[in-house]
């Protein structure tokens, strides 16, 4: 075994994923895990927990994998994540826990995410739970939205006594696991599903088909259903558009609902009646990870997709994986482009998107280089679908009918980094919903530290 390369990760071939659904990386066996876990030099300051989120006990688990203790190892990882089998497979690795490991110094990093996920899988094939609290200490917490912010939150608050009740407006808890990842990088009925039933085992309840600021207010849940805390964890769902001409065309989706419909109402399914447009020429603008989503689920659907990003590949903001995967897969990249309009046919269709070369100029306040519109440089891409990837913002939905909670310009909830607190008492926020759209494992450890608010805010309260 040569200790400076990573133990190589089966997957799927390119051409046979590219026209299925199912789970593109098939993770690790135990003998293939152990052989990776193998690798980790057991670092006296190792760095990879503190590049991680939630701060896992790394070199512990990997340490209890290497020796073949995998429920051993599933109980360490469990002290700080309710969501290994998600995390392992979405995570940003290669710049957190990965991106920071001594062993890639001179080699390549540990693949901690590969190895979390066959942990996290394996207990879930073994059959092993949490264990709910012995004792309740009959003090009743809500948490708004099951995305990964507030099933952490959840959890953790479930672990420590209290009476948690999930609300979720839509009828599939999950969030953004269930309705933005497509299935084939996280499945749904195998992996999230059963994350979430574990959280349920702590001694949750999820009530879905609630949507707070419509069914019932922040306000009602303390005075007349006996809440003494809320934890906002309602994710980040509103779609940005970029303000062109032709955007209002039949045949422009934003990429949050072409993947709901395709996730949440399963239309990429032959047998299920939600439509969804597949379109056989598909643009997607932007180049995050969810663009990487939208438009390898339009390959699958059948079409030929292009992913239009104003930047060169250097700056793409989608994780290198997802890149590497889409390409595989066939999906073609027009970088530096923009587009100026979306052209349509006389009954309103989408039948071209005209766009413009771009350079790179100075660098702007985010350090990435400006993109420059080139003079003269106007073409037309002969599209039929054009999916708008460009970011999310919250809801204002649930700011809008709570007194005394305050936003910022982006709209997003004002909130305390290490305990969630707002500025209305009893009231914590946490994930996408107080920083905008960001990753899985950010909101998870937003999650957590509104649990610690809230655990310290209602102990304080004795």
């Amino acid at each position: 075994m040569d200790v400076l390369k990573k133990v190589p990760v089966r997957e799927q071939d390119p051409k046979v994923r590219a026209t299925n659904f199912e789970e593109v990386c098939l993770g690790y066996n135990e003998e293939e895990a152990r052989e990776e876990a193998a690798r980790c030099i057991k670092c006296k300051n190792p760095r990879c927990v503190a590049g991680c989120p939630v701060s896992i006990n790394i070199p512990g688990f990997i340490k209890e994998v290497e020796e073949g203790n995998i429920e051993a190892a599933a109980k360490v990882i469990a002290q700080s994540s309710a969501l290994p089998a998600v995390c392992g497979r979405v995570c940003p690795q290669e710049s957190q826990c990965e991106g920071v490991c001594i062993r890639g110094i001179k080699g390549e990093p540990i693949s901690i995410g590969k190895l979390e996920r066959f942990v996290a899988d394996w207990s879930r094939e073994h059959g092993i739970v949490p264990e709910a609290p012995k004792k309740k200490n009959g003090k009743k917490v809500a948490v708004i939205g099951s995305g990964p912010s507030g099933l952490t939150c959840a959890g953790d608050l479930a672990k420590l006594g209290y009476e948690v009740t999930i609300f979720e407006a839509l009828h599939e808890p999950g969030g953004v696991l269930t309705y933005g990842i497509p299935e084939f990088r996280l499945p749904k009925a195998g992996v999230v599903q059963p994350e979430i039933d574990n959280v349920r085992k702590l001694g949750v309840t999820i009530e879905t088909n609630v949507i707070v600021g419509k069914s019932v207010t922040i306000d009602e849940l303390f005075e007349e259903e006996g809440y003494q805390a809320v934890f906002i964890g309602s994710g980040a769902g509103l779609p940005m558009f970029m303000g062109i001409p032709g955007e209002n065309a039949n045949g422009v989706f934003s990429a949050n609902e072409y993947l709901t419909r395709s996730n949440l109402m399963k239309a990429f399914r032959d047998d299920y009646d939600t439509p969804i447009a597949a379109g056989k020429k598909v643009a997607v603008v932007g180049g995050g990870n969810v663009a990487m989503d939208a438009a390898r689920t339009a390959l699958r659907l059948g079409a030929e997709v292009h992913v239009v990003y104003r930047r060169s590949e250097a700056e793409l903001p989608a994780r290198a994986e997802e890149v590497h995967h889409a390409k595989e897969e066939g999906i073609i990249f027009d970088l530096l482009t923009n587009p100026v309009e979306i052209l349509t046919d006389e009954k309103g269709w989408v039948n071209g998107m005209k766009c413009v070369r771009m350079e790179l100029g100075e660098a702007d306040a985010s350090g990435r280089r400006r993109p420059v519109e080139v003079e003269g440089s106007e073409f037309v891409i002969d599209v039929d679908t054009v999916i708008m990837s460009l970011g999310t913002s919250p809801n204002p939905l649930i700011s809008n009918t709570t007194k005394g909670l305050e936003i910022n310009k982006r709209r997003c909830i004002i909130a305390e980094e290490a305990t969630g607190k707002t500025s209305k008492e009893g009231v914590y926020a946490g994930g996408d919903a107080v920083t905008g759209a960001a990753t899985v494992i950010l909101a998870m450890e937003a999650g957590r530290a509104g649990a610690r608010g809230i655990h310290e805010y209602l102990s304080a309260k004795e």
